[in-house]
């Protein structure tokens, strides 16, 4: 899990790290970023305000520290430092799922609705929250499918453009109906076989 790096002085507690970052995690999502407050933070996660202070630097940190923990705690195997050779097709799959599983969760929705709300009045926290989440998966798989292209699985010319395919692939239609309050979550056999149909579809196009 991400953290920000401590300062001067005591070792940070992990327990107080992870609760400070769960009770953020739950009032951004419940008031609002304008509408959750470092006390009420602090109250959340049972710890004093002086303790969020010293664990995260100030409300924007807190909030970009608890997207990244989300992605890293879903994605674990995207942010491996290396491919482990691996058949392509079953690294996808397992990303695919799990992606598929973290952005049409009530946690991420809520989240992106969120970040709709805020685009013009606070524009960075916006910019900020698509580096610290989108654009860091995308750079991840980005590395893997360079990797599986120097390893002889695929055939990826560009693997940024190729990453981006698949994320939208993974999307489908469902997401942004889930986004907008259009449909209901899909079953765990409809998720399944979207992620397959996804993972076979794009292998298809860049195999050797």
């Amino acid at each position: 899990m991400t953290s920000s790096t401590p300062g001067p002085g005591r070792p940070k507690d992990p327990a107080k790290h992870l609760a400070i970052l769960e009770a953020a995690k739950a009032l951004f999502l419940r008031h609002g970023y304008e509408g959750s407050s470092m006390e009420a933070i602090a109250r959340e996660a049972g710890v004093s305000k002086l303790t969020v202070y010293s664990h995260f630097s100030d409300k924007d940190t807190l909030f970009l520290e608890a997207v990244k923990a989300k992605c890293e705690e879903q994605l674990p195997q995207l942010f491996r430092d290396t491919y482990q050779g691996e058949p392509i097709e079953t690294c996808l799959l397992v990303i695919g799922r799990a992606f598929h599983s973290l952005i049409n969760s009530e946690e991420s929705l809520a989240l992106h609705r969120l970040m709709f709300t805020l685009a013009r009045p606070n524009p960075r926290l916006v910019q900020l929250f698509y580096a610290a989440s989108a654009l860091r998966v995308l750079g991840e798989l980005e590395r893997l499918l360079r990797q599986a292209d120097q390893a002889g699985q695929l055939r990826v010319a560009n693997p940024r453009s190729a990453a981006e395919h698949f994320c939208a692939l993974l999307k489908g239609g469902h997401h942004f109906r889930l986004l907008i309050g259009c449909a209901e979550a899909q079953s765990a056999a409809e998720a399944e076989h979207h992620v397959q149909e996804v993972v076979e579809l794009f292998v298809r196009a860049y195999r050797i």
